[in-house]
């Protein structure tokens, strides 16, 4: 080991400047046949999204709420899908909460029977009720795929939102 050994390890083994924004240089020291000790320094190329997709954890890996609102005018059907979809759930070991009961909306439209306006006043009253209930899911979002595609009832509608 003469002093021309000595410079090129100290040399090597220099900190990096920070903040540069790309990764640090991999150093690496070879011995060579001569037994000359020499340092050899190779950039790695830039963080591309690719790379911090997998770093971070990708958007459908992530944790998401998941609201899922369904409507329907027949209330067992409603209740039914419901029970599927909390039981699915609970089946991936997922957070769930609900179903939450809304008001129900009633529609209503009076009419008069007679055609023609004659006669006596008979009214007819006829009303609609809209049952609504809120699902949440707190998951990755290709866990909800699986869940949802059960069979859904006759009258029932889905509406699913990520949040």
């Amino acid at each position: 080991g003469g002093p021309e050994e000595d410079l090129t390890l100290q040399s090597s083994l220099r900190p990096q400047p920070l903040g540069s924004g790309y990764r640090s240089e991999h150093s690496s020291l070879h011995l060579d046949p001569n037994s000359k000790l020499s340092s050899t320094t190779t950039p790695s190329p830039p963080l591309t999204m690719a790379d911090l997709k997998k770093t971070l954890g990708g958007d459908d890996s992530r944790v998401r709420r998941i609201r899922i609102t369904l409507t329907s005018r027949d209330v067992p059907n409603l209740e039914k899908v419901c029970a599927d979809l909390k039981k699915g759930a609970r089946g991936e070991n997922l957070k769930v909460k609900g179903p939450v009961r809304l008001p129900t909306k009633v529609l209503r439209i009076t009419t008069r029977k007679s055609p023609c306006g004659e006669g006596t006043n008979t009214w007819d009253r006829f009303e609609m009720r809209i049952h609504k209930r809120i699902i949440d899911l707190y998951s990755p979002s290709e866990t909800v795929r699986k869940i949802t595609s059960i069979i859904i009832e006759p009258g029932v509608e889905v509406e699913v939102t990520v949040m």
